[in-house]
C-alpha cells in the first residue's frame, strides 16, 4: 500500500526500537521521513535502512526537552520535503525503577522533562505548523503502563505515560477544530530494547511472556507501528482521542 505518497512524517526517537520501526513502516507506504533522536549514528542506520529499501528519510539530530531544538526540527521537516503532514511523538526514557519512596529527584525529573514535557514541547512546535497549513496528524506513544496497567517499582515511567494519554485526549479536543487530528498508542511489551528488564535476552523474555501474556508472547515492533499507520491514515478520519492498546491482551 501507499497510503502516505506525497506525506511527510516526522518520527521522534526514531533512532532504535519501536520509533525505528515506525519510520521504516511509514517509509515503506510513501511517505517522506524525517527521523529524529539525540544520536547520529543511530539515527543514520534507520535511514540507511530505509534508503535500502527504496524509500526517502532524513536524519535530523534533536533533544526533545529543548524547545528551541523541537521549533529547529519542525522547521528542517519543512525545509527537507516541503511540509510536515504526520508527527509521531515516540522519544521516551525509562529510570528510577525502584519503590516511589527511593526514586532519586534527579532521576523522577529527567522521565517527567522527557517523556510529558518532551512530547508536549514537541506538540507545541507541530501544531503551530500544522495550524496555519491545513492541518495535520499527530501520534503521540504512550504505554500501557500507567493508564492501563499498573506495576512495582516503575512509577516515574508509569506517572509519565498515563500523562501521556491525558495530554493527548486535552490536545485532541483542542485543536480538532483546526483540522489537527491527535491520538495515542499504548504499547506494552514489545520487541525493543526498553521492554528488556535488566541482564534479561530477547530469549528471556519471550520465556517470560508465555506466563505473562494472555496471547503468551511480545508485540512485534511491526505491529505496533502498523497501529500507529492506521491512527495516521484516512481510515482513521473520524478517530479524535482515542488512545490504542497494543500490549497482547496484558491489560484486560
Amino acid at each position: 500500500m501507499n497510503r502516505f505518497t506525497g506525506k511527510t512524517a516526522l518520527v521522534t526517537g526514531a533512532g532504535s526500537g519501536l520509533g525505528r520501526a515506525i519510520a521504516i513502516a511509514f517509509a515503506a507506504e510513501g511517505a517522506s521521513v524525517v527521523a529524529a533522536g539525540r544520536t547520529a549514528a543511530s539515527l543514520d542506520e534507520t535511514v540507511g535502512r530505509i534508503e535500502a529499501a527504496g524509500g526517502t528519510a532524513a536524519a535530523v539530530t534533536a533533544d526533545v526537552t529543548d524547545s528551541g531544538q523541537l521549533r529547529d526540527l519542525v522547521r528542517e521537516s519543512v525545509t527537507l520535503f516541503g511540509g510536515l503532514d504526520i508527527a509521531v511523538n515516540n522519544a521516551g526514557i525509562l529510570r528510577g525503577t525502584v519503590p516511589v519512596g527511593e526514586v532519586s529527584e534527579e532521576d523522577w525529573d529527567a522521565v517527567l522533562r522527557t517523556n510529558v514535557t518532551g512530547v508536549w514541547l514537541a506538540m507545541k512546535h507541530e501544531i503551530a505548523h500544522m495550524k496555519e497549513n491545513g492541518g495535520g496528524v499527530i501520534v503521540n506513544v504512550s504505554s500501557n503502563l500507567g493508564a492501563h496497567l499498573r506495576m512495582r517499582n516503575i512509577a516515574a515511567y508509569s506517572t509519565s505515560k498515563a500523562a501521556v494519554a491525558a495530554l493527548t485526549r486535552a490536545a485532541a479536543l483542542d485543536h480538532i477544530h483546526q483540522g489537527i487530528r491527535i491520538n495515542a498508542v499504548s504499547p506494552g511489551v514489545s520487541a525493543a530494547p526498553m521492554s528488556l528488564q535488566p541482564g534479561e535476552t530477547e530469549a528471556d523474555r519471550a520465556e517470560r511472556m508465555k506466563s505473562e501474556s494472555p496471547l503468551g508472547r511480545v508485540a512485534e515492533a511491526e505491529e505496533v507501528a502498523a497501529g500507529v499507520l492506521y491512527l495516521a491514515s484516512p481510515a482513521a478520519g473520524s478517530v479524535v482521542g482515542t488512545d490504542l492498546v497494543i500490549d497482547s491482551g496484558s491489560s484486560i
